[in-house]
């Protein structure tokens, strides 16, 4: 659905080994935030400010192909109208930054709520919410606050120690690993809107 050319259905072999390293890579974090949530005793509903609204930019090519392998799985009239609700996002989200309007179109793969692909869904959406630490070489140790619905939930409560380096670093090297394998060397920086709208890589 996403990937249009002959060139990079033939890589699928290829890149298909790193989907399932990252696989593996997104049920750790899974259970790293399962276990920090269950902590908090937070848990994500009846949230106002639903982050599916939020513009999240995805920079890996793990994540774009990860997405594609989802939407395959889908019926191709699923494919379909989330290509249309894909394709009517980011026209709203053009006309909303040419107004200069803070840009909060939902998600195209939110339907009722839900994540029609929440298995394939990228690493800032498994990782969202709770308060975490980032440890980068030669800096100071970064802590995230968490989003405001856990502030007004959780306040007050000791902190859970959620070191998101270590999937960081994990992720940096496979995604290093797939570039090579494929020959992909250029920068990314999409939206799963984007993705799915239909951005094809070249191979």
């Amino acid at each position: 659905m996403l990937l249009q050319t002959g060139k990079a259905k033939h890589q699928r072999k290829t890149y298909l080994p790193f989907l399932s390293r990252l696989e593996a890579l997104f049920e750790a974090m899974d259970q790293k935030y399962k276990e920090a949530a269950e902590y908090y005793g937070f848990y994500c509903e009846g949230c106002e400010d639903n982050c599916c609204r939020a513009r999240f930019y995805h920079h890996s090519l793990l994540e774009y192909l990860y997405i594609t392998e989802g939407c395959s799985t889908l019926s191709q009239d699923k494919q379909i109208k989330i290509k249309n609700k894909a394709l009517e996002v980011c026209r709203q989200t053009d006309a909303d930054e040419n107004k200069g309007l803070t840009v909060r179109q939902m998600c195209p793969l939110n339907f009722g709520g839900l994540c029609i692909l929440y298995h394939y869904r990228p690493m800032i959406c498994r990782l969202h919410g709770i308060p975490h630490e980032l440890h980068k070489p030669g800096q100071k140790i970064t802590y995230g606050p968490g989003c405001d619905m856990f502030k007004k939930r959780c306040q007050g409560k000791n902190d859970f120690k959620f070191d998101r380096t270590p999937f960081y670093i994990e992720m940096a090297g496979l995604e290093n690993e797939l570039r090579q394998a494929v020959g992909f060397l250029k920068k990314l920086k999409m939206t799963v809107a984007r993705m799915i709208a239909g951005s094809p890589i070249p191979f």
